[in-house]
């Protein structure tokens, strides 16, 4: 993959977010319309930016992501789609495709609005209502830890 955002500069990224987002004391109330904070505004593709989601996904669930390979057969796959806010606010989140198990299709559910807010997306992957849809698959070992599609297939 030959883009210009490489795989270290999103790791740069993501820590430099998760820091800034630990400043502060408690949360701030949601801002109004319109407005967006205070932050150095930076460019990703969507590719790129689902790296970063799916970093900070598994940042907030350690215990339950799989940390060395995936088996080759798989538990699970769970697809969820989801909506961001300019702000990283998860909107919302539904599984969309899935083999029927309920136990992991929770925990996918689950894993995302752990990892909630997430790093807010680039204007440019903006829609006019100020969001961006995206889709992401959980990949799930036999244990029920998992993977994340994204991220799973940047590190071949």
């Amino acid at each position: 993959m030959n883009s210009p955002f490489s795989l270290r500069s999103a790791c740069l990224l993501a820590c430099a977010l998760a820091l800034l987002g630990g400043c502060g004391g408690r949360p701030s109330a949601p801002l109004g319309e319109g407005s967006r904070p205070q932050q150095k505004q930076y460019n990703a593709t969507a590719d790129e930016y689902k790296v970063l989601v799916d970093q900070r996904v598994l940042a907030a669930n350690r215990s339950g992501a799989v940390s060395d390979h995936l088996q080759p057969m798989l538990r699970s796959v769970v697809v969820v789609a989801f909506a961001v806010d300019r702000n990283g606010h998860l909107l919302s989140a539904s599984v969309y495709r899935t083999n029927g198990d309920d136990e992991v299709e929770n925990t996918a559910l689950a894993s995302l609005r752990r990892a909630a807010p997430l790093p807010p997306p680039p204007d440019a992957l903006l829609d006019r209502n100020g969001q961006v849809q995206l889709m992401e698959s959980w990949l799930f070992n036999s244990d029920g830890r998992f993977q994340l599609r994204t991220v799973a297939t940047s590190a071949q």
